[in-house]
């Protein structure tokens, strides 16, 4: 059980390369907004990606899938995400790499059927025992790494709720800072949390919409923070497989050793959910998988994911490549992106194009503003310049290092050029190598 506890009337952060995409930016036609949701360009790609969202919506994508084509840095993973966050709030998004399938502990189908169970979740409510408030003020503390003593990651949280006629602080654990973190919870927003499981629900925020970032208006809560109410949250199949594989209930999802994870036991876990929706009990939420770098996948995770996609319970597939014509791993067959063309054949293929400064300089905008770092016109105009003559990566990168330079305060042009003289962009490090190199002829 998680343990939650009362405090009687003091921030950890994490911010991630997508944390500000909060959907696709499209206006009510399906038409693309240059700036909205976090995305900027790429018009033609997010209304491609916007006509798939309305397929998904509607049932008529089942059995096929999605294929972003495009340079490095070109968007792909935001405009996955963008999908993710339109089709809901807690929509599961996994997210990996092609190459990842290849691990020592378990076979391929096995990595590659747990990845689709976490993309598929099932939305349960019931009355349950919750906290429900507007957060006034959230501070996580935090503590080394046990195996990594150079990262910090939180070990608990304090969390201030309020309503419109009560207040409280209550001191949860790590398992709870991690949900809150992951959803992206600030202060001004509304959520629930189970007195029992610890399991979080974001309801939306009493803020107004500003600018780039959209969520859900809500008015702040009436009554007690501590009530009896409705709970809805979203547990993902391969959580349900976890639990019966370990012979525990539905909501003590815990870590440690147990029982392999077989078919025969997420068979039995398909049906219970079946009975549950045919039960009015839960509602199915296929979510999104996306696997980056696909064309570094096989023949034979390429035939499973094929035969997975006509699975009636299935999410749905986005596949990523930057790669042309090139060999399908395992075979000396030339495909286009590397992927065989029974495959390609299941996908809708949205490309994706290089940024243009003007779309550089704005992302570079979204992303200071979400790490906070505070930028003058001048820096701005010269990490645009950097990213489009280098990468757009390289550019956003320069933030957080330049940031500390300046102390926390401004980021001026020369901070940026300081932390550019520290860290090298692909260019120079290979000019960098290959002199060195004739050095040694």
């Amino acid at each position: 059980m998680a343990v939650i506890e009362e405090l009687p009337a003091i921030k950890f952060e994490r911010v991630g390369a997508h944390s500000h995409i909060k959907g696709l930016g499209l206006d009510e036609n399906g038409k693309a907004k240059f700036i909205g949701d976090g995305m900027v360009g790429q018009v033609k790609a997010r209304e491609a990606a916007g006509i798939a969202v309305k397929l998904i919506k509607q049932g008529k994508l089942a059995g096929k899938g999605i294929l972003l084509v495009g340079p490095t840095g070109s968007g792909k993973t935001a405009i996955a995400m963008g999908i993710a966050r339109e089709l809901g709030e807690d929509v599961p998004f996994v997210q990996i790499s092609g190459s990842e399938i290849y691990s020592a502990e378990v076979k391929k189908t096995e990595f590659l059927k747990q990845a689709l169970r976490r993309a598929i979740g099932v939305r349960i409510s019931e009355e349950r025992k919750v906290y429900e408030g507007m957060v006034e003020k959230m501070e996580i503390r935090k503590t080394r790494h046990p195996f990594n003593p150079y990262i910090e990651i939180p070990e608990s949280i304090r969390i201030t709720l309020k309503t419109k006629d009560d207040k409280k602080t209550i001191r949860a654990g790590r398992e709870i800072a991690y949900q809150l973190l992951d959803m992206g919870v600030e202060e001004g927003d509304v959520i629930q949390i189970d007195a029992e499981t610890g399991r979080v629900s974001k309801i939306g925020t009493t803020k107004e919409e500003e600018g780039l970032f959209f969520k859900k208006k809500v008015e702040l809560p009436t009554g007690p923070v501590l009530k009896i109410k409705e709970f809805t949250y979203t547990v993902t199949l391969h959580d349900l497989d976890v639990v019966n594989a370990r012979a525990g209930g539905i909501f003590s999802l815990i870590f440690g050793g147990g029982m392999e994870i077989n078919d025969e036991i997420r068979e039995r876990v398909d049906q219970t959910v079946k009975q549950w929706i045919e039960e009015g009990k839960a509602t199915l939420v296929p979510g999104v998988l996306f696997i980056d770098e696909c064309h570094m996948l096989d023949i034979e995770a390429f035939s499973f994911l094929a035969r997975a996609m006509e699975n009636e319970l299935a999410p749905i597939l986005i596949l990523a490549t930057n790669r042309g014509m090139t060999k399908i791993r395992g075979t000396d067959i030339e495909a286009p992106h590397g992927i065989p063309v029974d495959m390609l054949d299941r996908l809708l293929i949205i490309n994706t194009e290089p940024y243009k400064k003007d779309e550089i300089r704005e992302i570079i905008k979204i992303r200071a503003k979400e790490e906070k770092v505070e930028l003058s016109e001048e820096a701005l105009e010269y990490l645009a310049d950097l990213g489009e003559k280098t990468s757009l990566r390289y550019a956003v990168q320069l933030l957080a290092p330049a940031s500390i330079i300046a102390g926390g305060k401004r980021v001026e042009k020369e901070h940026v050029e300081k932390a550019r003289e520290y860290f090298a962009d692909i260019k120079r490090s290979i000019s960098f190598v290959e002199k060195l190199e004739g050095m040694l002829k």
